[in-house]
C-alpha cells in the first residue's frame, strides 16, 4: 500500500537538470503522469539517472509552482519515451499551498 495518494495528471511541465554545484546540465520539457505531496511521475524523452537533481516548474490549475527533486527510478514507457519518478526535496510555502489545494480539489472532483 502506498504512503501517499496519487492522482492522475497530465500537466506540462518544464525542468532544469542541475550537477552537484547547482550549475545547469540541460534544460527540457516533460508532462506530469501523476502527482502526490511528496513526488510526482513524469514522462519526458530524456532517461534520466537515479540521484539526480532537477529544478522543475509545474502548471497546477492557474498556477505555477516552483520545486527542486531528485530522481528515484526512470524505466523506458516505450520507444521515445522515460516514465521517471521524482521525489520532491523543497518546495516553498506558497508552492505548497498550491499543491495541496490541487491534490483537494481533484480528489473531491474524482469523488
Amino acid at each position: 500500500m502506498r504512503r501517499y495518494i496519487r492522482m492522475d495528471s497530465l500537466n506540462l511541465l518544464d525542468y532544469v537538470l542541475v550537477d552537484e554545484k547547482g550549475e545547469t546540465v540541460t534544460r527540457a520539457m516533460g508532462r506530469t503522469l501523476n502527482i502526490s505531496a511528496k513526488g510526482i511521475l513524469l514522462e519526458t524523452h530524456n532517461h534520466l539517472e537515479p540521484g539526480q537533481i532537477l529544478m522543475i516548474t509545474v502548471g497546477l490549475e492557474d498556477d505555477l509552482v516552483d520545486l527542486k527533486g531528485q530522481v528515484r527510478h526512470s524505466e523506458p514507457r516505450d520507444e521515445k519515451y522515460f516514465g521517471v519518478g521524482i521525489e520532491f526535496l523543497e518546495i516553498d510555502d506558497e508552492g505548497n499551498r498550491v499543491l495541496l489545494n490541487y491534490l483537494k480539489a481533484f480528489e473531491i472532483f474524482k469523488g
